[in-house]
């Protein structure tokens, strides 16, 4: 089957998708919900590749892609998006549906668990931010480096980047979005895009609104390195710790069945990941770093995998897929790996 581009009026926003309907009668239905500086065409490769049976989906979320640039309130962790998903969802008759979350969006398709479990049949998570977000803490269950949670939120998000994102630039200079996708989206060392691959993938970066409202979102003087703290308002803020925190899904009753899909060359998530300043601060790359005592790099892989033990301990499941050599993308870099993972995933039971 086609994958069809549309707009979807929701009780919320207009919102786009990319859709890839089943042959036949569905078998299930499946949202896949991309991250941050992307949009849902990184997922055409995978609409087209999954079984005839399954009725598949992949929106942009607020702010990104096609679909309408409404304000994100930071205040509201990840719900502006959840919430989102949950009005697509009615929009589309859909009563229930498989998750399958990218990056930020991995930590979108939890919270929609958290608030409507009953939605929810089972949860994919590539790549997925922590459950207590992007920065500043430390320890498996996120304790803040800084009462105010300095070194998250939208100071720390480099601004030359931003600015290249808000002028649409398509350069291959040094810390461009193309550059970045390069060297940080994919392992460089094991896949080189195709050229149409590439110009997909950089164009659904560069429809990201940018500003105080969408990504980075504001800031806040803070007198703990690095010196700035979350505001209230855009993307980065969302998923500050100060107001993203999951915790509450190792609760539900039991959580949904779990795929966790990640590469171990993934230098974007990670316990020394590349974009926390703790980790560049030990590196010595962002100067006056108070050092590991105060502020230690996240253990972003080490916070989720105990999330899912305690809710495999109030009787959930989940299964760790580690893919060699692959960077922040798996469904781009292993994609046939990726997709057989996923599959057999779909195919498994979910709980009553």
């Amino acid at each position: 089957m086609p994958v069809n581009s549309r707009m979807v009026p929701t009780a919320r926003l207009q919102t786009h998708v990319l859709e890839r309907p089943a042959l036949g009668t569905a078998r299930r239905r499946v949202l896949l919900v991309h991250g941050n500086v992307s949009s849902g065409a990184c997922f055409r490769e995978v609409l087209e590749a999954l079984p005839d049976d399954l009725h598949a989906v992949a929106p942009d979320l607020r702010g990104y892609g096609g679909s309408e640039a409404a304000p994100v309130d930071a205040t509201r962790g990840l719900r502006d998006w959840s919430d989102d998903l949950t009005a697509l969802l009615d929009a589309l008759g859909w009563a229930d549906a498989d998750l399958l979350g990218w990056s930020l969006g991995g930590g979108v398709v939890m919270n929609v668990a958290v608030d409507h479990p009953e939605r929810v049949r089972s949860l994919t998570l590539v790549a997925p931010i922590s459950p207590f977000g992007f920065g500043g803490t430390h320890g498996p269950e996120g304790t803040p480096n800084a009462p105010d949670f300095a070194g998250s939120g939208g100071g720390t998000v480099n601004a030359a980047f931003v600015a290249a994102v808000a002028a649409g630039d398509r350069s291959d200079a040094p810390g461009s979005p193309r550059d970045v996708l390069r060297k940080y989206y994919v392992n460089p060392q094991t896949l080189t895009p195709s050229p149409g691959q590439e110009e997909e993938w950089l164009s659904a970066m560069l429809a990201t609104r940018t500003g105080d409202d969408h990504y980075p979102g504001d800031l806040t003087p803070s007198g703990h390195w690095p010196n700035v703290a979350p505001g209230t308002r855009g993307v980065a803020n969302a998923f500050s710790p100060k107001y993203l925190n999951l915790s509450a899904f190792a609760d539900l009753q039991p959580p949904p069945p779990v795929l966790w899909v990640r590469g171990d060359a993934d230098a974007i998530v990670g316990d020394a990941s590349l974009f926390d300043l703790a980790q560049l601060g030990a590196l010595g790359v962002v100067p006056g770093w108070p050092g590991a005592d105060t502020c230690p790099p996240q253990p972003m892989l080490a916070q989720t995998r105990a999330l899912l033990e305690r809710g495999r301990a109030n009787g959930g499941t989940f299964r760790e897929v580690v893919l060699p050599g692959v960077g922040h993308s798996p469904f781009l870099e292993a994609p046939d790996a990726f997709v057989t993972a996923l599959t057999e995933h779909l195919r498994e039971e979910p709980h009553p």
